[in-house]
């Protein structure tokens, strides 16, 4: 559990697609603040399929304010405007909570391990329409009485899977309508889901790093792998090093955090570690194989915080010293070294987990540290070669405001979930975006639906549904899909 800032052995083999990554030189890259404040501090930010963004006011006093970042004509997240994303239901104002965006675009959070400030563990959710821009309530899976700081993932099936925080629990939900139906799963758990962060795999598994002593966990390096199929666990071996922080190993005090995990295009998992004995130890996991990787320097780690995937292959982490002490540092990590980067305004104050990032569709990262001095990095490396989805196939001629056009091609889904946080934030943007730049130069992005699920697909057919807004120019264009921050190859259209 974090203390709360008031802030306003199964063995098996993986195969898949995997990317060779080219090493690049390392420049740090640099960070912009928005020239538009949002309206209150944010916490939580999620990428939307129509390339907007939302964000929960993070105040202790809000009502579960919602706010939408919308990029200006020429696509700049920088120079966007904030408009309202509606209210939550009455009551339910979470902090650090489990979120997903389904494929037909609908927003799904779950729980909260505070409400309005209170540590409440509750079991609330709510589904929320971009459409409509409308919040309504979700209930939780039967007989469930907490959710909490939860993990989710999106499953190749397009179903969301949710954790219980603090018991073996999981569920799959199946939405019709506002109506939800949880169907138990996850058979097998070695320890409670508590502070576990999860990572899609190429392969439809979902990769976790267990955070509790047990008779499965003595030595305190297990790793479970949930196999969508048969709805079991089972163990992925030993991290080689103590990923989470460890009372019974330590001596008191120890809070059981780990950090993010995230995947990259050569198919390896850079999985970072909290304050385990004064180290914050990093992890390597590719072809069912875990290796130690370096430790922070000095006494960094990550007991919380965000990740994210570059455009080049490389995770940018923030970390900060010991468990919840202020004084933020940045890294690239490029699959050999942790590379200092630059740091935001406010990293001298921050702590890891006051952070939240996602990918944006320009390739760079938007930042969150519940102020409202948002910030955008723009890493210095480019996309990796063989990285970008490829259109296949897409009507030549389009008409504006027209809906359910279809685009099909290939790694629509991109190569990772993209972000990663742990148990409290998820702010996957493994989906496709549809990206048009119109006859007078205007970027427009076409909200998509009823796209597949995955991540690292390689030659595999994928498509999408979009929907062209009307206020598009008519005449000649070009369209790009985006997944991950990375654009395909433009394709010449006819706008009529």
């Amino acid at each position: 559990m974090k203390l709360f800032r008031t802030l306003a052995t199964a063995l098996f083999a993986l195969v898949f697609t995997s990317i060779a990554i080219a090493q690049q030189p390392f420049t740090a890259g640099q960070w912009t603040p928005l020239t538009n404040t949002p309206p209150a501090g944010i916490g939580h930010i999620q990428l939307l399929t129509d390339g907007s963004v939302i964000a929960i006011n993070s105040g202790c006093n809000s009502t579960g304010n919602w706010y939408r970042l919308v990029p200006d004509a020429t696509g700049s997240y920088a120079n966007g405007t904030w408009s309202s994303a509606g209210l939550l239901p009455s009551g339910y104002n979470p902090t650090y909570f489990a979120s997903q965006v389904l494929p037909t675009g609908v927003v799904i959070i779950m729980g909260g391990e505070y409400n309005a400030c209170s540590e409440a563990f509750t079991t609330r959710g709510a589904g929320y329409s971009p459409t409509a821009n409308k919040w309504v309530p979700l209930a939780a899976p039967s007989g469930w009485t907490t959710i909490g700081d939860a993990s989710s993932v999106l499953l190749p099936t397009g179903h969301m899977m949710l954790a219980n925080c603090c018991t073996t629990q999981e569920a799959i939900l199946t939405l019709k309508g506002a109506t939800p139906t949880w169907t138990p799963t996850g058979t097998g758990k070695a320890d409670e889901n508590d502070e576990e962060g999860w990572t899609l795999l190429p392969n439809g598994d979902v990769l976790t790093v267990d955070a509790y002593v047990n008779s499965y966990n003595a030595n305190g390096t297990n790793s479970e792998v949930y196999n969508p199929t048969t709805g079991a666990w089972t163990s992925a071996g030993s991290t080689k090093v103590q990923l989470w922080d460890s009372a019974a190993k330590c001596g008191g005090g120890g809070s059981y955090e780990v950090g993010p995990a995230v995947l990259r295009p050569d198919g390896s998992v850079f999985a970072t570690g909290a304050n385990s004995c004064g180290a914050g130890h990093t992890a390597i996991f590719k072809n069912g194989t875990w290796t130690a990787g370096p430790n922070f320097p000095g006494v960094l780690d990550i007991a919380d915080g965000p990740a994210a995937l570059l455009p080049d292959g490389n995770v940018l982490v923030d970390a900060s010293p010991g468990v919840y002490q202020l004084g933020s540092s940045f890294f690239e990590w490029d699959g050999t070294a942790l590379n200092p980067t630059a740091a935001p305004p406010n990293a001298a104050v921050d702590s890891s987990y006051y952070g939240n990032m996602i990918v944006l569709p320009t390739g760079q990262i938007l930042f969150s540290d519940f102020s409202n001095s948002v910030q955008i990095y723009t890493p210095s490396g480019s996309p990796c070669a063989g990285c970008a989805p490829t259109i296949t196939s897409v009507a030549g001629s389009l008409t504006h405001g027209s809906k359910n056009n279809v685009v099909k091609g290939t790694q629509f889904n991109g190569l990772s979930l993209g972000a990663a946080y742990g148990d409290d934030s998820q702010n996957a943007t493994n989906f496709p975006l549809v990206r048009i730049t119109d006859s007078s130069a205007r970027v427009v992005y076409c909200t998509t639906h009823g796209w597949s699920v995955g991540v690292a697909t390689g030659p595999k057919t994928v498509g999408t549904a979009f929907d062209i807004p009307s206020t598009i120019g008519i005449g000649p264009a070009s369209l790009e899909v985006v997944a991950n921050g990375i654009a395909s190859a433009p394709v010449s259209v006819t706008i009529n």
